[in-house]
């Protein structure tokens, strides 16, 4: 109805086993932002989808598993505070009068009653007082806002990030469906919401077309689905274009209004029908949620026969003073949800099992199947997440296995037909496929990792892609693609590659897609890089263990590169003298040994497993060799870190519950300006508990173990007193 949902969308947690460490979470949901922020560009910004709506789901879903597991892992680009993507390209921008958001979806019944029972908590109403609602199909289309004026269109916005959209009222203007003016019956300013789309029966005429008016059949423009077919007509820069191509509008909501005509949903979308706007057919006020359930299964039976692509059914709250006072929470109103249609299945048959390398040496297994349609997609390939999930589904090469297109990046196996056929256990490798080096699945891990390290091929251009991340050296126009293009063709094999680029110049102009401009700017964006701060520099590295706030304390406990450096040495001497003797492998060596390196380390918050897996990284000859080499070509500069004397200068904070009146990492930040530490769990030595909404074991915990516990205005009046 309104493209995808919202990024902190409720959800049942995948079958797929959470992080078992912090690092493993914080790796992962670094990942999970780069792959969410690339899908929303792909979708919203360059209307060409890159992965299915199902799988998107999944990366949503798992980002928000893993948020609700480790909230103080929670980044401030996560998926969950952002909507859509920065508008691009050539069309005007302009900023919305209201916010364009996104909902909140469903997956089952359960959420669904949920949903309600959550509006009857917050209003508090009686079991007893009815709950309208209002169902209707959620087209996958273009969302588009309509400005009205004296009752005459005068702006069309797509939604861009929610906040600014593109301008496309010339295009607008083409698609006969939309009315032009409104009767005398509407207020004076209207913004009517709503999907433009293509119907499944013009977009099939439309590629037809195309093929036949192109020049070279070979080279024909063909449009994957109607959704990307109506994005990019209406995004043209030559309005000639998009009246050329067979669009429609369906309205399903209002943004800044002069007046409303009526008090219910049901009653203002009645009167945008009345006013000669086009609404769904199967929108339907509903008496509850058994009887929008209904709707839900009805829809779903005819969705085939549908003349527009959907992929669920929208709920939303039919009385509007209820709706304001529920409000809205994150990116996403309270009063409506997303009802998606579950992922489809299919079976097929498992014919290898491959092993894929991360860059943290993860080895993760992939299902290579007999091509099969699930859900309209061939499907060949399909996670297996770990060694753990395959004796749990006891897969082997030529079993009979269902595959279901959610549940992670890529579809996974959720049943095996065949595991009671008699045939030998598939085996996990026990060296690494890619360099030979030995495989080792940690104490309490569920991983298996190559000890391999920047001498494995495949973490070498994983890191190379982590430390152009956008929280590492971020360089502009050095993405995924190009750093593996590069990597393949043998132009960067460390980091320090990258700003011997200049070299190759001449080669680069040569290659597809790069001309001079591009390459000049390509390189020009890897000079302003030369220079950046420590903690970003130290990230970039790729180091286990050490996410952006490790980096960030080592950087400010250190200042220069130099001085981190020295204490490296320092460091690894210590290392070096706490070897284990014969026999002396046990707890009480191995908590002796941590202390040590955490002593040597010296940098508050930082325990023994960072330490460890800090100091492990520059024992390695070939990291440090990369490093030495880095440090030829950049400069990083010292992190000074202004923190405000108040009460809480050198305290331990935690924050536990939901907070209503700013964000996670906007509480971290202020936390961090008053001179304390954020820490995620609450022991003997946190000095303030801030709680939340729903507060749960860490408020008890507190309370147990006597520390000051507050709510969320007090922790307001603590900042403003610093700050004022």
């Amino acid at each position: 109805m309104i493209g995808r949902a919202a990024p902190g969308s409720a959800a049942p947690m995948t079958t797929q086993p959470l992080p078992p460490t912090q690092d493993e979470a914080r790796a992962e949901l670094a990942d999970l932002a780069d792959r969410i922020a690339r899908a929303d560009t792909a979708y919203h910004g360059d209307d060409a989808p890159e992965i299915s709506d199902a799988e998107y789901d999944a990366l949503v879903r798992r980002n928000r598993a893993i948020e609700a597991a480790f909230p103080d892992l929670v980044r401030t680009d996560s998926p969950s505070l952002r909507v859509g993507s920065a508008p691009s390209g050539h069309l005007a921008k302009v900023a919305h009068a209201r916010p364009m958001l996104s909902l909140n979806n469903a997956f089952a019944d359960e959420d669904v009653a949920e949903f309600v029972a959550s509006i009857r908590r917050f209003l508090r109403l009686s079991d007893d007082e009815a709950v309208a609602l209002t169902a209707e199909p959620k087209i996958d289309g273009l969302s588009c806002s309509l400005r009205y004026e004296d009752r005459r269109l005068v702006r069309a916005l797509t939604r861009g990030d929610g906040a600014v959209g593109e301008d496309v009222t010339a295009n607008v203007a083409t698609i006969a469906d939309i009315p032009q003016t409104l009767p005398a019956a509407a207020p004076d300013v209207f913004e009517v919401r709503g999907e433009v789309y293509m119907a499944k029966q013009d977009f099939a005429g439309l590629n037809a077309r195309l093929l036949a008016e192109a020049v070279d059949p070979a080279r024909a423009r063909q449009f994957a689905n109607p959704r990307n077919a109506a994005a990019g007509s209406l995004r043209q820069k030559d309005a000639a274009v998009t009246a050329s191509r067979p669009l429609k509008f369906l309205a399903h909501g209002w943004g800044e209004v002069g007046a409303l005509p009526a008090d219910s949903q049901a009653g203002v979308v009645q009167a945008l029908k009345d006013w000669g706007l086009p609404i769904a057919d199967a929108f339907q006020r509903c008496e509850g949620a058994a009887q929008a359930l209904a709707v839900y299964r009805a829809i779903e039976a005819a969705r085939a026969d549908l003349p527009y692509d959907i992929d669920g059914v929208v709920y939303k709250l039919d009385r509007l003073d209820w709706q304001e006072r529920l409000g809205f929470v994150g990116r996403a109103p309270r009063w409506a949800i997303a009802h998606k249609f579950p992922a489809e299945r299919a079976q097929t048959t498992l014919k290898a099992i491959d092993i894929q390398v991360g860059r943290t040496g993860a080895l993760t297994p992939v299902a290579r199947l007999e091509p099969v349609t699930v859900g309209g997609v061939v499907v060949t390939n399909a996670t297996l997440h770990n060694a753990d999930e395959i004796e749990r589904l006891g897969v082997r090469p030529q079993d009979r296995v269902v595959v279901q297109r959610a549940g992670d990046v890529i579809p996974q196996i959720v049943e095996n037909l065949t595991r009671d056929e008699t045939r030998e256990p598939w085996a996990f490798p026990t060296t690494c496929p890619e360099c030979g080096s030995l495989a080792e699945r940690g104490e309490g891990e569920v991983v298996v990792r190559c000890t391999g390290g920047l001498v494995c091929p495949a973490q070498r251009v994983e890191r190379l892609i982590h430390f152009v991340s956008r929280h590492a050296y971020d360089i502009a126009g050095l993405g995924l693609v190009r750093v593996e293009d590069f990597f393949r063709d043998g132009l960067i094999a460390s980091p320090a590659d990258i700003f011997r680029l200049h070299t190759h110049r001449d080669a680069l102009v040569q290659r597809e897609r790069m001309s001079e401009l591009v390459v000049d700017k390509l390189l020009a964006a890897i000079d302003a890089r030369r220079s950046i701060g420590l903690d970003r520099f130290l990230f970039a590295l790729g180091i286990r263990h050490v996410g952006e706030v490790t980096a960030r304390d080592l950087a400010r406990r250190y200042g220069t590169i130099e001085a981190f450096l020295e204490m490296i040495e320092r460091a690894l001497v210590v290392r070096a003298e706490t070897v284990p003797a014969i026999g002396e492998n046990d707890r009480k060596f191995v908590l002796r040994r941590g202390r040590a390196l955490v002593a040597a380390v010296e940098t508050a918050g930082i325990g023994p497993e960072v330490a460890d897996a800090l100091l492990a990284f520059f024992a390695e000859e070939h990291n440090r060799a990369v490093v030495d080499d880095l440090l030829r070509e950049v400069t990083p500069t010292p992190v000074e870190h202004k923190a405000v004397a108040s009460e809480l200068t050198g305290k331990t904070v935690v924050f536990t519950g939901k907070l209503e009146t700013l964000s996670r990492d906007e509480a971290k930040a202020q936390a961090d300006a008053l001179g304390a530490r954020v820490s995620g769990s609450v022991s003997k030595k946190t000095d303030l508990v801030v709680v939340g909404a729903d507060a749960g074991s860490k408020r008890a915990k507190a309370e147990e173990l006597g520390i000051r516990v507050i709510d969320e205005a007090a922790w307001a009046d603590i900042v403003s007193a610093a700050t004022t």
